[in-house]
């Protein structure tokens, strides 16, 4: 029951990731799968016939939420066909003046994005206008030798953007692919207590365990006060309302109540973008999705449940699971929570989970670092993701890439490519046998 009361004991089948909390009333089933619809939906350029469904772009990444959170699950790196729909590239640079320092110091910003191209690269467009560029990605085998003998291929990423359609990008830009995460648990880790989220951080390392978790500090996006950051690769949303409203921002180019402007991601330098009408009907509000569109999608994506754990009882699990907590791996992937008493939605409220991570930033080495700095976040460090439900991913999507950059083609490269903090972690993986490394392994497949 890794997901409380609400964990889904549905079949374990394609739809593991896209069920609804067990414990919802029927009247919430309802605006459940009214977000859902929302969720799936296909925007369309404007000016159309369908004005409840227009205003796409004019510069975007996808069509709708589910394009790349295929059925709620995890994202791919660009594929051999070029497909990188679930991909996004973050554009930033870092401050150069006292002032821009001060912005960040001050959480008023995260980062700087491209003047020209903005905060992320948009790969597609509406008729008539030319898609930012293209991602490509070349690989470079790299052995690693365990010190049994044994040697596996870890294959290491080197993004490029082709193609780019607007000049230049700023030379300082650093470029960060991110995959889509996973759906699944979010209104849970919503209701954590913040409190305990900052009682793991060690910033200092004052238990000399060679773990410093720090927490990503960002501004509430309605109150402006300062606050826990817990969602996205970096940790730089605060709620899930602010990171659905920037991904319909962002990735397709559709305002919201909480970010309303209605070209997205398209710069005032991309006067071509910002020549093309908007889909802003006045009738129905003064964004493209306006409410009730913001509420629906937030519930939707609040409340999409845990799967159940599978073979909890079987022998090689049960090795792994101790392999496991042994290795030190739970020094970043605490096993559990639970929830506050306090939680607007009762039916995340007092639920014991099981999410293993910290939700704090992490220094994971050169090898894993995009040298992007995102609020807090410097270069080399990554918010520890959930691993409840990653034993799915292959039944759910029909892959099994991992990690930020999907770079790691099972849950054994990404054990390895884990450096900085992590890396005693991954050198106790390395010293175990084969077969207490397949043990572990089982364990995570059992999430």
């Amino acid at each position: 029951m890794q997901g409380g009361a609400g964990t889904s004991k549905k079949l374990v089948n394609r739809d593991s990731f896209s069920q609804f909390l067990a414990n919802l009333t029927f009247e919430q089933e309802q605006e459940f799968k009214l977000g859902n619809a929302l969720f799936r939906k296909l925007w369309v350029a404007s000016p159309s016939s369908t004005q409840a469904s227009d205003g796409l772009g004019p510069l975007f990444n996808s069509r709708s939420c589910q394009s790349c959170h295929l059925k709620d699950g995890r994202g791919h790196p660009p594929l051999a066909d070029g497909d990188a729909t679930s991909m996004l590239i973050r554009l930033a640079r870092p401050a150069n003046t006292e002032a821009e320092r001060r912005l960040i110091a001050d959480h008023a910003v995260l980062n700087f994005a491209d003047p020209v191209y903005g905060g992320q690269l948009q790969d597609k467009a509406v008729t008539g206008l030319a898609a930012e560029g293209k991602i490509s990605v070349a690989y470079t085998e790299k052995p690693f030798a365990y010190p049994d003998g044994e040697i596996v291929s870890l294959r290491y990423p080197t993004f490029e953007i082709k193609d780019l359609a607007y000049g230049d990008m700023h030379p300082e830009i650093a470029i960060s692919p991110r995959i889509a995460p996973p759906m699944i648990g979010l209104g849970l880790v919503e209701a954590i207590p913040q409190a305990d989220i900052i009682a793991n951080a060690d910033p200092d390392d004052a238990n000399a365990d060679g773990v410093s978790g720090r927490v990503q500090i960002v501004r509430h996006p309605e109150t402006g006060e300062l606050t826990l950051g817990r969602f996205g690769w970096k940790a730089q949303n605060a709620t899930i309302r602010q990171q659905s409203a920037d991904a319909f921002s962002g990735d397709i180019g559709i305002s919201s109540p909480a970010s309303a402007n209605p070209y997205g991601d398209c710069t005032q330098n991309q006067t071509a973008c910002r020549a093309l009408p908007d889909g802003v009907q006045d009738r129905l509000g003064d964004t493209e999705a306006p409410d009730p569109v913001l509420d629906l999608v937030t519930f939707y994506s609040s409340n999409v449940a845990v799967p159940q754990r599978r073979d909890v009882d079987d022998p090689q699990v049960l090795e792994g699971k101790e392999l496991f907590y042994a290795a030190g791996c739970t020094s970043c992937h605490t096993p559990k929570f639970v929830t506050t008493r306090d939680a607007p939605q009762k039916e995340h409220r007092f639920q014991l989970i099981w999410p293993y991570s910290d939700f704090l930033l992490h220094d994971l080495g050169d090898e894993m670092a995009d040298g992007q700095q995102v609020g807090e976040a410097d270069g080399r460090e990554w918010r520890t993701p959930p691993l409840w439900g990653i034993g799915l991913t292959e039944t759910v999507n029909g892959h099994t890439y991992f990690l930020h950059d999907g770079r790691a083609r099972n849950l054994e490269e990404a054990i390895l490519w884990h450096g900085g903090e992590a890396e005693t972690a991954r050198e106790n993986f390395a010293a175990m046998t084969r077969e207490q490394r397949q043990a572990l392994i089982r364990f995570l497949e059992s999430l």
